[in-house]
């Protein structure tokens, strides 16, 4: 059984005896440490060779109680270490093996031993390709093009996608299940966007100062902002339907 210095053998355990679970199953089960965990993230994982679920004759995907302590080792090893996920991968697939090696380090160290990242030299956030990314969300290449003429995902000047563009595309498919098409996402995505100037004129000040401690400062404020403005929105959402979700 893997074991990695910031945590226990994961949530797979307790589902040991429960045999194949659903990737709902699974995204309910990590969710007990990991609230932010989405299926597209599951997704993601799955595309980046982190995990190797099985597939029933239809595709759909079934995790074994192994695959989920993975996925817990995976996403603490992020949370608490800052690892790539290619190092992630590297270290248990090592650790699997049998082989003894050291966690790897990146950046400067906390009291407690965590790696921080220096805070003028935050790291690059992470990309994929455009097949990967159509991989991860399971969407065609007419969808794909059908969402950045909406505007609700777009390539990055290389050509490349942020990671955040499979959330993006994961939601995208789940509303459609309910008939919201793409267009009709135009509103949110322009919404979003007001926000986010809302946000960068805050930071802004920041950002253009010389001081690097201070720029590192700029990126702290623009995700607790971030953070706010979206625990906002979902509260005025949740106010205007009259619901409550848990």
């Amino acid at each position: 059984m893997l074991q990695t210095p910031s945590g226990g053998a994961g949530h797979g355990a307790a589902a040991a005896d429960s045999g194949l679970m659903s990737i709902g199953t699974v995204l309910n089960v990590l969710r007990d440490e990991f609230p932010e965990v989405t299926i597209s993230k599951i997704r993601f994982l799955e595309s980046e060779g982190l995990i190797e679920p099985q597939r029933t004759p239809s595709g759909y995907r079934k995790f074994s109680a192994e695959d989920v302590e993975r996925l817990g080792h995976v996403l603490r090893m992020q949370r608490d270490h800052y690892l790539p996920l290619k190092v992630i991968r590297e270290y248990l697939d090592a650790m699997e093996r049998g082989e003894a090696v050291a966690l790897p380090v990146v950046g400067r160290q906390r009291d407690g031993g965590e790696a921080l990242p220096d805070p003028w030299e935050a790291p690059t956030a992470a990309r994929i390709g455009r097949a990967e990314l159509m991989a991860a969300a399971e969407i065609g290449e007419q969808e794909l093009k059908e969402w950045e003429s909406y505007g609700l995902i777009a390539p990055l000047p290389d050509g490349a996608y942020d990671a955040e563009a499979v959330t993006v595309a994961a939601l995208v498919v789940e509303l459609g299940r309910f008939g919201i098409e793409p267009r009709h996402l135009r509103a949110m995505k322009a919404a979003a966007d007001r926000e986010a100037g809302l946000v960068d004129q805050v930071v802004a000040p920041l950002k253009r100062h010389r001081n690097p401690q201070t720029r590192a400062h700029a990126e702290a404020r623009t995700k607790e902002l971030a953070g706010l403005t979206v625990k906002l929105h979902a509260a005025l959402v949740q106010t205007a339907l009259g619901v409550r979700l848990p």
